[in-house]
């Protein structure tokens, strides 16, 4: 069976250039990462996945991620994973703020999410 040695990052976000920036960032901050582009998809495999960051845009085909919040947060297997909502809607990110752990408005910079990559892989052992 295959063993994980780096934390997962599970990101979440269909559009294709942000994901590879956000896999670029995590990959530097030594994160394993896995990309998936559709919020009902997303649920199933976090069935299957134990991810130490989910990075969650807002607006996905097949289920929004509100949806995709709400089914970590219900998840009592997923409690302590750390949720980084990524949005251009600053209102509906305010009225998801207190169930997720950081909120960056798009357009998000690959030195913004590489340096709270780093912060959070420190944080994780």
């Amino acid at each position: 069976m295959y063993e994980q040695l780096k934390p997962l990052a599970f990101i979440i976000e269909d559009e294709e250039s942000l994901a590879d920036i956000f896999t670029q960032a995590m990959n530097l901050a030594d994160f394993e990462t896995r990309t998936i582009a559709d919020g009902q998809k997303a649920i199933q495999a976090l069935a299957d996945l134990n991810p130490a960051v989910v990075i969650l845009d807002l607006y996905l085909p097949g289920a929004s991620g509100d949806k995709v919040l709400a089914y970590i947060r219900n998840e009592s297997r997923l409690e302590k994973v750390i949720v980084v909502l990524t949005t251009f809607d600053s209102l509906l990110a305010d009225s998801l703020r207190e169930q997720t752990d950081y909120v960056l408005l798009k357009p998000v910079g690959f030195g913004q999410l590489r340096d709270l990559a780093i912060r959070l892989r420190i944080n994780i052992k």
